[in-house]
């Protein structure tokens, strides 16, 4: 058996009250995903919902963790569905930072959180003992105690149901983090896209007052350093800062541009 215990840097940073800030790989490439880290960002959001491969692919999973570990940043991983066995199988496969999409209502949210603890809330919870990768395949010999304590567990509230109960999401326990979703949730309320429609910027501010009141961190979009900065004022903690395809475009864009022979 092995001392295999690393620390989660983006809950620590959480617990102090920091920000952790991010990058969105939406290519899901390993070696972006080691390079980002090399940059020393916080975490790489990997979106499994959007598109990438299956998170039901462990090996496909595990390259992207280890390219993510190698560099020492964190992976934050987001699920298309809210079924508690692809919960425990991504966790096993090492996701540490883990969140959900499109929840409604409060039950949903406790069967998943059950699904990411070996304890929850002092009674047993539902997570799967085994010896996967996330235990160094049965080497770490502090897994079962250390576990619960580095998983950062969260979901994403993103359309009018989750909205309308999330005075009662966040009281949940072992929950630690909500993300607010304006995107899908322009779609809900019927504005699809019209993030400043004020039904939509009503809803996001409910989540934003709503988390920073409780116990549970905030995490969002950032659209532009302006956007980042103002958020992080504004209570929260986990934050995105931009995608691998909008920096790439940004930077063809400019070398187009500088090209004085080339029309518009």
């Amino acid at each position: 058996m092995v001392d295999d215990h690393r620390g989660n840097a983006v809950r620590d940073r959480i617990e102090n009250d920091e920000v952790a800030l991010g990058v969105l790989d939406n290519t899901y490439s390993p070696t972006l995903v080691e390079f980002y880290g090399e940059l020393g960002v916080d975490f790489v959001w990997l979106d499994f919902e959007h598109g990438g491969p299956s998170p039901w692919d462990a090996t496909a999973m595990e390259d992207l963790l280890r390219a993510a570990e190698g560099t020492g940043t964190e992976v934050l991983a987001r699920v298309p569905t809210t079924e508690p066995a692809l919960v425990r199988k991504a966790l096993d496969a090492g996701v540490r930072n883990l969140f959900l999409s499109r929840v409604g209502g409060v039950e949903e949210v406790e069967r998943t959180a059950r699904a990411a603890r070996f304890e929850y809330d002092g009674e047993p919870g539902d997570r799967g003992l085994a010896n996967p990768r996330a235990r160094r395949w049965g080497q770490a010999d502090d897994y079962v105690a250390t576990e619960d304590e580095e998983v950062l567990f969260g979901v994403t509230i993103e359309n009018r149901e989750a909205v309308e109960a999330v005075d009662d999401i966040v009281a949940v326990p072992e929950l630690d983090f909500v993300f607010a979703g304006p995107l899908d949730l322009s779609v809900s309320l019927g504005h699809p896209g019209e993030l400043d429609h004020p039904e939509v910027r009503e809803g996001i501010e409910r989540i934003r007052s709503t988390a920073v009141e409780s116990d549970v961190a905030l995490g969002g979009l950032g659209f532009g350093t302006d956007d980042v900065n103002e958020k992080a004022a504004n209570g929260y903690q986990l934050l995105h800062v931009g995608s691998t395809t909008g920096a790439v475009k940004a930077a063809v864009d400019g070398w187009l541009g500088g090209f004085e022979g080339r029309e518009a």
